[in-house]
């Protein structure tokens, strides 16, 4: 009879060790998405000049930034949602930001902030709203903003970004709002796609875009 208990007791010690081992998937999966998210964010305040301190409860030490100020989280605690806009944030976008998988809507219009738009940025597929307007931001705007097919606002007008719009943008579906105003766009504005209804007031004040075909960026 030895023999089958010790076998029997095995058994329920691998049982007992995958259950542990789920139990801290289940557990750390949630936990290492939030310190990838807090170490996103991190990297945001740390790019940016913030003289009115309204990223000071942006703590590190705290795993989940569901906690901090200017920062919406959806019921699995995963951040989908940057509310920043008017805070008189100063400097750069960084990379990391492309990391916040579930962000949804980035608000942060009428500030200070200058360089390029990430490229990263185009990883976050489930972005319905970017307002990034009345910035300093520069450079080209990213081909891979197209992969945002969940995109439906898009306000980048009054920075002084260069360079043709990317036709990419005319395979987004759920595209409704644009702003391309007041920058120094070039090139020729699509006709394909959303952009048949957008109204030529959204491309407005960019003296070197045009309507019309034409190899809208061959040297633009």
């Amino acid at each position: 009879m030895a023999a089958p208990i010790a076998t029997r007791t095995l058994s329920l010690a691998v049982c007992a060790a995958i259950l542990m081992a789920v139990v801290a998937i289940v557990f750390m999966a949630p936990m290492a998405a939030a310190n990838d998210e807090g170490d996103a964010l991190m990297a945001l305040r740390h790019s940016v000049e913030d003289p009115d301190g309204v990223l000071s409860s942006w703590d590190p030490n705290l795993v989940n930034p569901c906690t901090w100020f200017h920062v919406g989280c959806n019921d699995d605690n995963r951040v989908d949602r940057i509310e920043l806009a008017n805070t008189r944030l100063s400097g750069p976008l960084p990379a990391e930001l492309g990391k916040l998988e579930q962000l949804q809507y980035m608000e942060m219009g009428d500030n200070n902030l200058q360089g390029p738009i990430p490229p990263e940025l185009g990883n976050l597929t489930n972005l319905i709203s970017m307002d990034l307007f009345n910035n300093d931001i520069s450079g080209h705007l990213p081909r891979t903003l197209g992969n945002l097919k969940n995109l439906r606002i898009l306000r980048i007008d009054h920075n002084r970004l260069t360079g043709p719009i990317p036709r990419e943008l005319s395979g987004l579906p759920n595209l409704e709002t644009v702003d391309f105003s007041s920058n120094d766009l070039c090139g020729t504005i699509p006709t394909s796609g959303p952009f048949e209804n957008f109204p030529l007031s959204s491309f407005s004040n960019n003296p070197r875009l045009k309507q019309g075909p034409g190899a809208h960026d061959a040297h633009c």
